[in-house]
């Protein structure tokens, strides 16, 4: 058995980021939440923007994949498509789309949120335990909550993914010190 080997930990077959690329994305998410904390509408705006970018090249580059690999070129194409589009609208209109994406975020967790808690229902009722339909009924009201106000959760959401970041920072430079 090797030096390095030995010096690994159980379990750590997958390779492991630095523990420095761990610590900065920790303070970034860190930086990033209180950022969207206190000065909320320009940070929306700005993270927004950067999605909009990414979409931009992730479907230009989705477009070039298909003469690479042919394979799938439908699917391709078509993201590729909805990548372009998504990402010239929003950088074509800033001011807007923080509220179109969050809209639709909202719109999409609260959808999920019915159907999991069904599928959750389902479950509990044939056999799945009283615990499982609990959080059935828990997740069909969280997903009638966001549906039936879907503006109030769109202006909520930079202060939830705001205090998330800060406490996914707090835990990433944790271990990044755990793992020096």
């Amino acid at each position: 058995m090797t030096a390095q080997a030995e010096a690994a930990p159980a379990g750590a077959g997958a390779q492991q980021s630095p523990w420095w690329v761990v610590l900065i994305g920790g303070i970034a998410g860190i930086i990033i939440g209180i950022l969207l904390i206190t000065n909320t509408a320009p940070t929306t705006v700005f993270l927004v923007q950067v999605l909009g970018i990414y979409w931009l090249i992730s479907g230009i580059v989705s477009i070039v994949q298909i003469f690479i690999d042919s394979s799938q070129w439908g699917w391709k194409l078509v993201i590729g498509i909805l990548g372009i589009i998504a990402g010239l609208l929003i950088i074509q209109h800033p001011i807007y789309s923080p509220l179109v994406v969050g809209s639709v975020a909202v719109i999409i967790l609260g959808i999920q949120g019915l159907i999991v808690g069904i599928v959750y229902l389902i479950q509990a009722f044939t056999g799945g335990g009283w615990g499982i339909g609990v959080l059935g009924v828990l997740s069909i009201i969280f997903g009638v909550f966001l549906l039936a106000n879907v503006w109030l959760a769109t202006l909520a959401l930079p202060w939830v993914f705001g205090f998330l970041a800060i406490v996914v920072g707090i835990v990433a430079v944790v271990r990044a010190f755990q793992l020096r």
